[in-house]
């Protein structure tokens, strides 16, 4: 069973950083076999890309909401993806859900939630005036 568990949310002021976690474990298969993402749900919306990362880690994906702004990356040994969020608008406040999916394509990305098997359970981010 995989277990994707996310931490490093928060309440902040706008204009500040915050990095995101997802430690992942339980894998039968490697974090390297696992393309990740990022998503987020603010209250009475929809779910919604953020930020995905293949396999490899050499190519990424942005919602254009964020890019320019957050940073997402990986480190296959620690078995932890991040999501690096800087600038941080009012806008940005929402449940942050961390994903996994099996891919046997190494430079491949996703950005439907759809396409993601194993989720985490969240972590909040509000960032105030």
């Amino acid at each position: 069973q995989v277990q994707l568990v996310e931490s490093g949310g928060g309440l902040v002021q706008a204009g500040v950083s915050l990095r995101l976690s997802c430690a992942a474990s339980g894998l039968t298969f490697s974090l390297y076999a696992m393309a990740m993402g990022w998503f987020r749900q603010a209250p009475g919306k929809e779910r919604e890309f953020v930020a995905a990362i293949s396999v490899s880690g050499g190519n990424t994906y942005y919602a254009d909401s964020v890019k320019g702004r957050f940073y997402i990356s990986r480190d296959n040994v620690k078995k932890t993806v991040y999501l690096q969020m800087n600038s941080l608008k009012l806008e940005d406040t929402a449940v942050y859900y961390c994903a996994a999916k099996l891919s046997g394509d190494s430079n491949a990305y996703y950005n439907n939630e759809g396409q993601y098997r194993y989720w985490g359970q969240g972590t909040q981010v509000t960032v105030s005036s």
